[in-house]
């Protein structure tokens, strides 16, 4: 019994961050989980800014209305459901992916939450448990699943390294080049094929 794991960012949806960045005109908000490995810190910082431009969830959100998923995605995504079970781990949150789920038709996605104050200031975050890729690749695992995972960036590899076939997709050079024996494409039919020699 398989199940495929995928990173949504990146992998099957632009980076928000970054379509944030474009549209606010504050390109430090373009550095993202494939430029620091550090979770905690890149969204204390995120926050920090938001906070002295005075920007809040609605912003972000509007922003989000207008991200379309990655040309290919919802085909590859719709294949690939139609023969195994997927789920999406993102470290994104809830207020920012429903939008794009709707999008990609509504796969089952596990992420974060955000806390938002009245005002709409994004306050703070609650992750849904530590390392929440590689937990819940395990967890999956003890409830009996191999897992088949595949993403783009440093928080990444913990979930491809523990399944069972991992695999790299659009990732930067420096990721690909430090883990030279992951099978890297850019390609959704060639993430495709791979996957489905691993199943």
């Amino acid at each position: 019994m398989n199940v495929v794991c995928l990173d949504m960012e990146g992998v099957l949806v632009p980076e928000i961050w970054i379509a944030f960045a474009e549209a606010s005109g504050i390109p430090e908000l373009k550095r993202t989980t494939r430029d620091e490995p550090d979770y905690d810190k890149l969204m204390q910082w995120r926050l920090g800014i938001l906070k002295e431009h005075g920007l809040g969830l609605k912003e972000i959100q509007a922003t989000i209305e207008k991200i379309d998923p990655l040309p290919g995605a919802k085909e590859f995504l719709d294949e690939l459901r139609s023969i195994t079970q997927v789920i999406i781990l993102s470290d994104t949150f809830e207020q920012f992916a429903t939008p794009l789920m709707k999008k990609l038709d509504w796969p089952t996605i596990f992420c974060n939450t955000l806390k938002v104050a009245d005002s709409g200031e994004i306050t703070g975050y609650q992750m849904r448990c530590p390392q929440s890729k590689l937990t819940t690749v395990k967890a999956l695992q003890s409830a009996g699943f191999d897992t088949i995972a595949a993403g783009d960036s440093f928080n990444d590899l913990g979930m491809i390294r523990a399944s069972k076939a991992g695999f790299l997709f659009k990732s930067t050079d420096a990721i690909k080049a430090d883990n030279p024996d992951l099978g890297a494409f850019e390609e959704f039919d060639d993430l495709l094929t791979a996957i489905k020699a691993a199943l």
